[in-house]
């Protein structure tokens, strides 16, 4: 190899996604490491730093690897990016084609991909006038594994079997075929006690506050227990009033099972997307109640009687209504008239809902002129 293209600073991308994993080892991280790091000793490179994106689909760029990829383009630490073949660095034709002839040319960034003889240090090679062609071929091929792999999740929703990876709280894995949810005891119990304390006429703000106030761990924490496992969720640890409306209208806790209640709105965007009800897989007496029907029907009543839109009660809307939030806890502000003159104020959630052990007081005037409109 002559000097001009020989390898420099150079950063390898290695990719695996859950489909490649039934590939076997010539897909591995392990095996695309060994072959991007022969090339590069064999061709006098330098290897800054791995960049590794394990798990993720090729149609996804909001990786963390390619984020840190670009950033460390930008910023000079590397001049050349070496990876085993198109398909692993993306399976989208446009975004693939945008960074390889835009993005890394813009900051003098070789590309390399081994397995189809692609190097943009020579601009007039047959691999360089065949990538077009493989970029499409390669969406092309998670365009046909998406559909793939709905048609055997539709086949598991009509067959009864369970198909998340998490069960709703108060339940877990069952051990036959179907992964039927069964009831998990602990869990379950503080489950039942919302819903009675619901019937005795406890706000839901009211028994959010008492379980957080009893230590009780919320579903989060509760399940990061179970598995000794740290949740990649940045959550905050107490009960809130979403938490507890959520089980208090989920109708898996009278034996239904419902699945397909999102989607995605393609295999490119990967925007959840509610489905609506008449489309989802219902299976009633799916597995053991939690809760009696009559029970759970009592509560709803309960729950329509109470439910109450994000208006307030003079039926206006607020236009910072769920944009601000408290700059301590993280949680969204809370909209509430206030004072003699019923001035529209934004307070913190947390200090509203649980109170000063959790954080706080501190609220804003809809009529600071910070806020004004």
């Amino acid at each position: 190899m002559s000097k001009q293209l020989q390898l420099n600073r150079t950063g390898l991308y290695l990719r695996l996604s859950r489909d490649d994993e039934k590939a076997g080892e010539s897909m591995s991280i392990e095996n695309q490491r060994m072959i991007l790091r022969k090339f590069t000793a064999e061709n006098g490179g330098t290897i800054v730093d791995e960049y590794i994106d394990d798990g993720w689909s090729g149609t996804d760029f909001e990786r963390p690897g390619v984020k840190r990829l670009l950033e460390d383009a930008k910023d000079g630490k590397i001049d050349t990016i070496v990876v085993k073949d198109l398909s692993r660095f993306g399976r989208n034709y446009i975004q693939v084609g945008q960074y390889i002839d835009y993005i890394f040319p813009a900051y003098g960034i070789r590309f390399i991909a081994l397995s189809d003889n692609v190097d943009t240090a020579d601009r007039c090679s047959s691999g360089m006038d065949m990538m077009p062609i493989m970029n499409v071929f390669n969406e092309w091929h998670a365009a046909n594994t998406s559909k793939k792999i709905r048609a055997v999740l539709e086949a598991k929703w009509q067959a009864g079997r369970y198909t998340n990876w998490a069960y709703p709280y108060g339940y877990k894995a069952g051990t036959d075929e179907n992964r039927t949810a069964v009831i998990d005891e602990e869990a379950a119990k503080t489950v039942r006690r919302i819903y009675d304390m619901r019937l005795q006429g406890y706000s839901v703000r009211t028994i959010a506050r008492k379980l957080t106030d009893e230590g009780i761990p919320n579903p989060t924490a509760y399940y990061t227990r179970l598995d000794g496992k740290k949740s990649d969720r940045q959550g905050s640890p107490y009960w809130s009033q979403k938490t507890v409306s959520d089980i208090l209208k989920d109708r898996t806790y009278i034996g239904t099972l419902i699945q397909h209640r999102t989607t995605r709105f393609s295999y490119k965007n990967h925007k959840v997307l509610n489905v609506p009800q008449g489309e989802q897989i219902v299976r009633e007496n799916a597995h053991e109640a939690i809760i009696d029907r009559d029970v759970w029907e009592k509560v709803q009543a309960i729950n329509d009687r109470n439910a109450r839109g994000r208006a307030d009660k003079a039926n206006r809307v607020h236009p910072l209504s769920g944009l601000l939030v408290c700059a301590d806890c993280g949680k969204k502000l809370k909209g509430k008239s206030g004072g003699r003159d019923r001035i529209y104020m934004y307070a913190c959630r947390t200090y509203t809902d649980l109170g000063k052990k959790y954080c706080t007081s501190h609220s804003v005037s809809e009529k600071h002129p910070c806020l004004a409109t």
